[in-house]
């Protein structure tokens, strides 16, 4: 007879690191080890061991669940981490500015959004 460690399973919850400060996007996963499954619930330690449960049948369904005491969506599988789009260069911004000019058949607020955006972008100096 093999002695097999048993398999721990968790709750996977998509925090951010920056959530009261600065841009976000700087992303972690924070992981809930299970610790008993019934029938109807799923239980499971959240922040160390502060008890917990949901629905099991939703989670099981969907594979993710908004958790309402702490305002967040848990998950059953490991979740991907969000990118942040990456800024357009500012030859990207140049010619979006030369496509919304009204000679080009742009107006002139679409011009002068774009002209700001590459204002913001070119480096002061």
């Amino acid at each position: 007879m093999t002695d097999e460690p048993a398999v721990v399973e968790f709750l996977y919850e998509l925090w951010d690191a920056n959530w009261d400060d600065g841009p976000l996007g700087n992303y972690r996963i924070l992981r809930h080890k299970i610790t008993k499954k019934t029938a109807r619930r799923i239980y499971f330690v959240r922040g160390g061991s502060r008890p917990a449960f949901v629905d099991r049948q939703q989670i099981e369904a969907t594979g993710e669940i908004f958790y309402r005491p702490v305002a967040k969506t848990l998950y059953l599988a490991e979740p991907t981490l969000p990118r942040q789009p990456k800024p357009p260069s500012l030859p990207e911004l140049k010619a979006a500015m030369a496509a919304a000019h009204p000679d080009r058949g742009g107006t002139d607020a679409e011009f002068i959004a774009a002209r700001q955006r590459y204002e913001r972008a070119r480096p002061t100096p």
